[in-house]
């Protein structure tokens, strides 16, 4: 198997598993049960007069999004494994190691958010919103798109090699199928812009 094929199967089996772990995501954020968890990331605090992250950034994201990632990514390794398929070496990890590197995944998925979320609430862009015109729209559009994306990259490969191939590979197809998921978020109410 050449080098590209197995960098394309690895960032097909992450986007693949981060898809079904936001398809949890969005039916747990779309839930009645879910909304008792509303409980800002920041607790309210404030820095130099500005609440550090904002009202959208809970814990009710964490919540499902950290272990949803770490049951895809162990039951799609649980298929490969029962097809029989060499495409996708798993980074040599059996079960409990593909549930806590998902779980990994996922965290660091969530995480990337954050600084973008900070970065707003210093220039007092509502949590949700972005800036009407200019570079600091497209910039945050931008940023919007990758933040998760590149989080996750850089978590994994902290742990597990990822070839530089599945990087371009999940960069053009994560943001792809976040925006989908974003905009399944907007249609079922539970984001209040689809971008």
């Amino acid at each position: 198997m050449s080098i590209g094929s197995s960098a394309s199967a690895s960032a097909f089996f992450i986007v693949v598993a981060m898809s079904l772990a936001g398809l949890a995501h969005g039916l747990w954020m779309r839930s009645a049960a879910s909304r008792r968890f509303r409980i800002p990331l920041d607790a309210g605090c404030t820095w130099r007069g500005r609440r550090l992250l904002g009202d959208h950034k809970t814990w009710r994201g964490f919540m499902v999004i950290v272990p949803a990632s770490g049951l895809a990514f162990a039951l799609l390794g649980a298929l490969i494994e029962i097809v029989g398929s060499e495409a996708v070496p798993l980074w040599g990890l059996g079960p409990s190691g593909l549930v806590v590197l998902g779980a990994w995944a996922g965290f660091c998925f969530m995480a990337g958010e954050l600084p973008n979320s900070f970065y707003k609430r210093r220039r007092d862009i509502a949590p949700g919103s972005v800036p009407t015109s200019g570079w600091e729209r497209r910039f945050c559009l931008l940023v919007d798109r990758f933040d998760s994306t590149l989080a996750l990259l850089i978590g994994m490969s902290l742990v597990v090699p990822l070839h530089w191939m599945t990087w371009v590979w999940v960069l053009l197809l994560g943001p792809i199928v976040h925006f989908g998921f974003s905009a399944l978020l907007y249609v079922l109410g539970v984001k209040a812009r689809l971008a």
